[in-house]
């Protein structure tokens, strides 16, 4: 786990490995007490149990969400990742090959003393919101 002698850049890709994981407990342990994740429409989430929630609700939606990094951008207490996100809306939990997605992402990680205290994502979410559109469809 992250120490204070971390650098921000290692912080953040430990942050990623976990949730590549779908590690609830390491994500909760890499976030401040006052954790803010913000998602690509702009809403917040506040709080570590509240965030760590709302990442037990999205592993349930799509259990092999992963999040790939091509490029760290770091200055000071600030990481930015460039890459993509992908994995299988599962709902039910079926992991049907038809419910894959992928989209361009970028992440934005604000690291305080040896811990992320924000993780933002900025991802076009139109490609899970079709499958989500269709399971209501034919649900």
């Amino acid at each position: 786990m992250s120490s204070m002698t971390d650098s921000a850049e290692d912080v953040a890709r430990e942050f990623v490995q976990a949730i590549n994981r779908g590690d609830l407990d390491a994500l909760a342990q890499l976030m401040t007490p006052e954790h803010r994740f913000v998602d690509s429409l702009g809403t917040a989430a506040e709080g570590r149990d509240a965030v760590r929630a709302g990442w037990s609700q999205y592993f349930l939606l799509v259990p092999d969400y992963e999040v790939s990094v091509q490029e760290i951008l770091a200055e000071g207490p600030v990481v930015a990742m460039l890459g993509v996100a992908r994995g299988t809306y599962s709902p039910g939990g079926d992991m049907n090959p038809q419910n894959q997605w992928e989209t361009p992402a970028a992440f934005r990680a604000l690291i305080a003393n040896g811990k992320v205290a924000e993780w933002r994502v900025y991802a076009d979410n139109e490609p899970i919101r079709r499958l989500m559109r269709a399971a209501l469809k034919s649900g």
